[in-house]
C-alpha cells in the first residue's frame, strides 16, 4: 500500500480467492493494526465507509471486502455450492494469505457477523481462529427469527427494478429505514455503490439474486451455535433495540454459553435502530473502537 499516502482515499483491490475475482477496499496505512469490515447478506463493503475513515484516521488498516455475488466481486457460476458461510469462510482465508495478515480485528454486518463467527471457531477453516483477535457483531447472533429471515429473503431474492436511481433510492429508503439515521449524502452513496444497470438500462440493486438459495439449499446455514460455542477471543454484539432478526431471547443465550459463559461477551443495545446499526455515527463507533483497542491490548 505504498501508493496510497492519505489514509482516508482507500485503495480498491481484486485477487482470485478460492477460485473467484473477489474486490475488496483497503483504508489506512500497511502497517498498522488490521481491521476487516464485512458487510450484510445484500450489501456491498461500500456500507462500511464511515467506520473504514473512523479507524484509518485512528491508526488502523481497514479492509472492506465486496463478498462473492454482490459489489465488484464475481457472480458465482455455482450458488447452491458457493453462496454459504463455509465458501465465505473460505474466501476470507484466502484474502488474509493474500494479504498475508497476522492477527486482525473482525466487524461483520448481519451475514458479515456470521462469517466472522464461523472464521473464529476453527470448524470451517482451522488457519481463521489464530487470526481473528476479536469479534464485533453488527445485529448478528448464531441463531435467526425466522420470520425476519423470511422478510429479507422475500426482497432479496427478488430485486425491483426501476428506470431511474431517484426511484432506486427511495426504495432503499424504504427497506434500510431500519439502519437508523444516514444523512441525505449518505443514503445517495448507499444507492450510488449499491446500483447496477440491466440490459433494458433499468437500475436495480447491485447483488446476485441466486446468492438467496442459501437459505432453500442450506436450510440451517446460519444456525452456528457449535461455532459460537468455540469462540475463544473477546466478542461485541451491537443488537439495535428495534430489530426483528437478533431476538433478545437469543442474546440472553448467548450470554449463558460460549464466549459469554467465559466473560468475553459485551453486548451494547442500539436505539432508535433496528436491522442493523448503520455503523456510521460516533455513538456505533466510538464503543467499536474501545472494545478493539482493549481486545488489542
Amino acid at each position: 500500500m505504498s501508493d496510497n499516502h492519505n489514509n482516508q482515499i482507500p485503495l480498491s483491490r481484486y485477487a482470485q480467492l478460492a477460485g473467484r475475482e473477489i474486490h475488496w477496499l483497503e483504508w489506512g496505512a500497511a502497517e498498522a493494526p488490521v481491521v476487516i469490515a464485512w458487510h450484510g447478506l445484500a450489501r456491498t463493503g461500500r456500507d462500511m465507509d464511515e467506520l473504514a475513515q473512523h479507524f484509518a484516521s485512528r491508526g488502523f488498516r481497514v479492509i472492506c471486502p465486496d463478498t462473492i455475488g454482490r459489489g465488484l466481486s464475481q457472480w458465482s457460476p455455482l450458488p447452491d455450492e458457493e453462496y454459504t458461510l463455509a465458501f465465505y469462510a473460505r474466501i476470507a482465508n484466502a484474502l488474509c494469505d493474500e494479504l498475508r495478515l497476522g492477527r486482525v480485528h473482525w466487524v461483520g454486518t448481519s451475514m458479515g457477523g456470521a462469517i466472522g463467527t464461523v472464521c473464529a471457531s476453527a470448524l470451517f477453516e482451522p488457519r481463521m481462529k489464530a487470526r481473528i483477535a476479536s469479534l464485533v457483531l453488527n445485529d448478528n447472533a448464531p441463531e435467526l427469527a425466522q420470520p425476519a429471515i423470511e422478510r429479507i429473503r422475500a426482497y432479496a431474492g427478488n430485486p425491483p427494478a426501476f428506470d431511474t436511481v431517484a426511484e432506486l433510492e427511495a426504495f432503499f429508503r424504504t427497506v434500510y429505514k431500519p439502519y437508523g439515521w444516514l444523512s441525505d449524502a449518505q443514503w445517495r452513496r448507499l444507492t450510488e455503490t449499491s446500483t447496477r444497470r440491466l440490459p433494458d438500462g433499468r437500475v436495480t440493486p447491485h447483488y446476485d439474486p441466486a446468492m438467496v438459495r442459501q437459505f432453500s439449499a442450506h436450510d440451517n446455514d446460519y444456525l452456528i451455535w457449535p461455532h459460537y460455542d468455540a469462540i475463544e477471543v473477546p466478542v461485541l454484539c451491537l443488537r439495535g433495540a428495534e430489530s426483528d432478526l437478533v431476538l433478545p431471547g437469543v442474546v440472553e443465550e448467548m450470554k449463558r454459553r460460549g464466549p459469554g459463559a467465559a466473560g468475553r461477551l459485551q453486548v451494547i443495545e442500539v436505539p432508535a435502530c433496528g436491522h442493523a446499526p448503520a455503523l456510521n455515527v460516533p455513538e456505533q463507533l466510538e464503543p467499536i473502537e474501545g472494545f478493539i483497542r482493549a481486545a488489542g491490548r
